[in-house]
């Protein structure tokens, strides 16, 4: 796997690293290094070196750096010319060139790959709201409002996911570039009454994927249009498994349901960090899986998987002590 080095003035890149963890999980053969303002040319460089042979792979090495012609970029730019065969460097580091170079390690070998591919994402990911700002020719589509025709044949599920947040950072880069869909359907009754939230998760699709929200009864009917929706790759987002079962139990064909994130609230009693449960939504979960749905219990695909079993078991305990 490409090794990667993010390079910047101050704690700029241990910071990003951290943000880039939070949404693609963590990562191997990622190194940082920082200039402080105590620092000088030479410090970067020793530290340069020291990241460079922590390395597992020394030859293919992407460099993110935050600024063209600062200190970090000089001082790899000084190791560059022995190595740009196989060496890259980027400069102007943001996080969705970080989120786009991790999610291309798992398919490119190579550095100068990687680096020629991150380009349009960093770029694309530079935006200005109010959007009339942006200049004409970089001024991206409206998201659809509505789902729109196409070809004969059904939607092809590359994910279904029980998130409270919804479509969020982690949906936009991670599974987003794990599982390539066309479309991001928000499944929701209560969110497609609410003009504001859809508005949002519509502005919040990432470029080249629709977002949509509609009302379980709808999603049930797309999902049995055999006439518009071939080639069509959806990604359905739940905000609760109650949305989730309406929607199974309605004939969508759904064989796993990946289990994100889940809020607390009161009543609601939380068996690990990112997940609570009320008896409500055991009593759901528990009905899921007795129609034939399997958990993938992942925040992130990196992510190991949780089972949902013991997970269950442990809130259904907190929850009979509470009574």
């Amino acid at each position: 796997m490409v090794g990667m080095i993010l390079a910047s003035h101050g704690n700029f890149a241990e910071g990003i690293l951290q943000s880039g963890a939070m949404i693609f999980g963590e990562q191997e053969n990622v190194k940082t290094v920082t200039l402080m303002p105590n620092e000088g040319p030479a410090d970067v460089k020793a530290k340069l070196e020291k990241a460079i042979t922590s390395l597992d792979d020394q030859e293919e090495v992407l460099f993110l750096v935050d600024l063209w012609g600062g200190t970090p970029f000089n001082q790899i730019n000084n190791l560059f010319e022995a190595h740009k065969d196989k060496w890259a460097i980027v400069a102007g580091m943001n996080l969705p060139m970080l989120i786009e170079a991790y999610a291309s390690r798992l398919s490119m070998n190579t550095a100068h790959e990687i680096a020629a591919h991150i380009l349009a994402t960093a770029k694309e990911g530079v935006k200005i709201r109010p959007e009339e700002l942006m200049p004409e020719e970089s001024t991206a589509a409206a998201p659809a409002q509505e789902i729109n025709a196409g070809a004969p044949g059904t939607f092809k599920y590359v994910l279904a996911r029980i998130d409270s947040r919804l479509l969020h950072g982690q949906i936009a880069t991670a599974w987003t570039k794990t599982t390539q869909p066309t479309r991001i359907i928000v499944v929701s009754d209560a969110v497609a009454k609410d003009d504001l939230r859809k508005k949002l998760i519509q502005q919040a699709a990432p470029p080249g994927v629709k977002a949509h929200v509609v009302p379980v009864d709808q999603m049930i009917r797309l999902a049995k249009d055999d006439q518009h929706f071939g080639g069509q790759r959806a990604l359905l987002l739940f905000e609760n498994p109650q949305d989730a079962l309406k929607t199974v139990e309605g004939g969508v064909p759904l064989k796993t349901i990946n289990v994100g994130s889940m809020a607390h609230s009161p009543g609601k009693v939380q068996p690990n960090k990112v997940l609570a449960f009320s008896q409500d939504d055991i009593d759901t979960f528990n009905k899921l899986k007795k129609i034939g749905l399997a958990f993938d219990v992942r925040k992130v695909p990196n992510d190991s998987k949780g089972d949902m079993d013991e997970i269950i078991k442990k809130a259904q305990d907190e929850l009979n002590r509470l009574r």
